[in-house]
C-alpha cells in the first residue's frame, strides 16, 4: 500500500545527484547511530533468554536432562560452543576493506557496466518533477522516488528514480529545502524530506543524494546507550519527544528552521532543525493528532485536528490563546484555503467536509458537504483555481468539487477501486496544478490529467488558462507499469481480488452540475 505522496516542485531538486560517500566523519556518525540500534537489539536479546521458562515460571527442562544419553555432546550450549570474538561494532571489518568510487577503478571488475547510461537515467531535467510514495511490500516499508517528465514527446513518463529504505510502516511526508546533517553548511536551499513512521522518531533524508544508508537527522531520537538496563519504553507524553506514532508534519515556509509535529501521543511538537532540538510541546487534544497546518498567511497560526473530534487553531507564540471547533466525527484531513488564509477546510471520517471560517471560533461551518459514504481519507485544496478542490475516500473513489460561492457542486467523479483500492492520498502538483496524483491500498500511484476531463473544462473555464487551453480528446492518466500484473482469473483469485471489480473498466466516470 501507499500511504502518503509528496510532490517536489521543478528544479528543488540537484540535477545530478550525488553518490553516497562514506568518508571518516560519515563512519563515525553511521556507527554512533547504529549503536542506538543495537542496544535495543541488546535488551530484546536479554529479555528473550530471560524468558527461557514456561508460563508457569518453572524452568524448562533441558536436552542433557530430558536425554541423558546425550550428554556427552554438550547440547544444552551447542550455540554457545563458539570462539569468543573481540568486541567490535557492527561496522569494524567495514574499514580496512579498499573499495573504489567507481568500477571502471576497481581492477578485480572486467565486465564493464554502461555507467553513462545510469547517469543518464539519473538525470533530473528542469522541466522534472518528483514525486515521493511511502510504500510497504509485506513487511518491507520504503520511500520511492519517482521522476514525472510531462512533455509531449512522452506524453507523461514515470518511473523509480531511486528509493530509499525505512525503519518502520510510513504515516505522513513532509518536502522541505532546509540543511540539515552533512550538508549543513552548504549554501543555498537543499531537498530534504521528512518522514513520520510508527516509530516516535522523525527521520529526515537528503534527496539529492543516492544509495544513502542513514537519515541526515533523526528528531526525537533517544539515547539508548545511556538508558538504564532492565528500564522499559514509556509512552507517557513528555515535552522533549514523541513517545508514540508520528501521524503528521508540516514545514513552515517562512520560519523555515521550525518542522511541527503531530503525534498519537495526543502531543503537537515544533522542532527547531539547527539544532534538532524540540523547542515546544502543545498538549491541547485529549486523543491522537492526525492532522495539522500553517496558515499561508500568518506564518505562526497553526491548525491542528485530532480524534478527540475537535480542531484547534493557535498563535505558537501564544498557545495559551486558541479557538476550538467541535465536531461530529474523528478528523482525517485538515487544509487552509489558499484563496483566503482565515478559512479552512475539514475532512473527517463520516465522510463529511467541512468549510469554517477562522475568525469566529467555535461558531458554524460555512458549509457541510456530505462527499463520500465512507471516510474522507484524502483531501486537497487547487491553489491556482479558486473553488476546486479534490477528495478521495476508503470508498475508493475521487471527486472533484467546485465550492465556488460557497455552493459545493460535484464536477466530476471517479471509481479508481479497481486499481488504487482504497484511496489514502491525493495531491496537486504545485508547478501543473491539473495533474493530481493518486495512491491508496494497492500501492500503485496515478496521475490524473483533470483538465483533460471536459466536466473540468466547463466547471472551471474563464477561471484558469490551463483548462481554457486544454482540447485534449481523451483524458490523460499516467500510471506505473506493473510487471507483477495477475494474467489470469486463477492469479487473481490467489491475490484475493474481487474478479467483479476488476473486469469492470478501470475507471468509471459520472458528472453532475447539481448543488450539494
Amino acid at each position: 500500500m501507499i500511504s502518503a505522496l509528496q510532490w517536489v516542485r521543478r528544479g528543488a531538486a540537484q540535477a545530478r545527484p550525488d553518490k553516497y560517500d562514506l568518508d571518516e566523519k560519515e563512519f563515525k556518525r553511521i556507527n554512533d547511530f547504529a549503536a542506538q540500534h543495537l542496544a535495543d537489539a541488546k535488551e530484546e536479546l536479554a529479555a528473550a533468554q530471560k524468558a527461557e521458562k514456561d508460563p508457569n515460571g518453572m524452568a524448562v527442562e533441558t536436552i542433557s536432562e530430558a536425554n541423558p544419553e546425550l550428554t556427552e555432546y554438550n547440547l544444552d550450549d551447542y550455540d554457545e560452543d563458539q570462539p569468543k570474538a573481540q568486541e567490535a561494532s557492527i561496522f569494524s571489518n567495514l574499514k580496512g576493506l579498499t573499495y573504489y568510487t567507481s568500477n571502471r577503478e576497481d581492477p578485480y571488475i572486467t565486465l564493464r557496466d554502461d555507467e553513462d547510461e545510469d547517469q543518464e537515467d539519473l538525470l533530473i531535467q528542469p522541466t522534472d518533477n518528483l514525486l515521493l510514495a511511502a510504500k510497504t511490500e509485506d513487511d518491507i516499508s520504503h520511500l520511492e522516488i519517482y521522476l514525472y517528465d510531462e512533455s509531449e514527446e512522452n506524453d507523461g513518463n514515470m518511473y523509480v528514480h531511486h528509493d530509499i529504505m525505512l525503519p518502520a510502516f510510513p504515516l505522513c511526508l513532509e518536502w522541505l529545502d532546509f540543511r540539515v546533517g552533512r550538508k549543513s553548511a552548504v549554501e543555498g536551499p537543499g531537498n530534504y524530506v521528512a518522514v513520520g513512521t510508527f516509530d516516535p522518531e522523525i527521520e529526515i533524508w537528503d534527496l539529492d543524494t543516492i544509495d544513502n544508508m542513514y537519515p541526515d537527522a533523526v528528531l526525537g531520537a533517544q539515547d539508548k546507550t545511556k538508558k538504564k538496563k532492565g528500564a522499559k519504553k514509556s509512552k507517557k507524553a513528555n515535552n522533549e519527544y514523541h513517545t508514540d506514532a508520528v501521524m503528521a508534519l508540516a514545514w513552515n515556509k517562512q520560519h523555515r528552521n521550525i518542522l511541527a509535529s503531530a503525534s498519537a501521543d495526543t502531543t503537537v511538537k515544533l522542532w527547531d532543525l539547527t539544532t534538532q532540538q524540540c523547542a515546544h510541546s502543545f498538549n491541547h487534544h485529549t486523543d491522537k493528532v492526525q492532522a495539522l497546518a500553517w496558515n499561508p498567511i500568518e506564518s505562526t497560526a497553526l491548525a491542528t485536528g485530532s480524534y478527540d473530534r475537535t480542531v484547534v487553531i493557535f498563535d505558537s507564540r501564544a498557545p495559551d490563546a486558541r479557538a476550538t471547533w467541535k465536531l461530529q466525527a474523528d478528523v482525517e484531513c485538515l487544509r487552509w484555503d489558499p484563496h483566503d488564509a482565515n478559512c479552512f477546510y475539514v475532512s473527517t471520517d463520516d465522510g463529511m467536509v467541512q468549510y469554517f471560517d477562522g475568525r469566529t471560533g467555535g461558531a458554524q461551518p460555512v458549509f457541510r458537504l456530505h462527499a463520500h459514504d465512507k471516510a474522507v481519507s484524502a483531501m486537497d485544496i487547487n491553489t491556482t483555481v479558486r473553488g476546486c478542490i479534490v477528495t478521495g475516500s476508503t470508498d475508493g473513489s475521487v471527486k472533484v468539487w467546485d465550492v465556488n460561492e460557497n455552493r459545493p457542486s460535484m464536477v466530476t467523479s471517479r471509481q479508481v477501486k479497481a486499481d488504487i483500492g482504497q484511496v489514502f492520498s491525493v495531491t496537486f502538483c504545485p508547478d501543473a496544478p491539473f495533474n493530481l496524483a493518486m495512491a491508496g491500498s494497492s500501492g500503485k500511484v496515478n496521475i490524473w490529467d483533470i483538465a483533460t476531463n471536459a466536466g473540468v473544462r466547463r466547471a472551471f473555464e474563464g477561471r484558469s488558462v490551463i483548462v481554457a487551453s486544454s482540447k485534449a480528446e481523451k483524458e490523460k492518466i499516467v500510471a506505473m507499469p506493473n510487471d507483477d500484473e495477475p494474467e489470469s482469473e486463477e492469479e487473481m483469485d490467489g491475490a484475493d481480488i474481487d474478479m467483479d471489480d476488476v473486469v469492470e473498466s478501470d475507471y468509471e466516470e459520472e458528472e453532475s452540475g447539481e448543488d450539494v
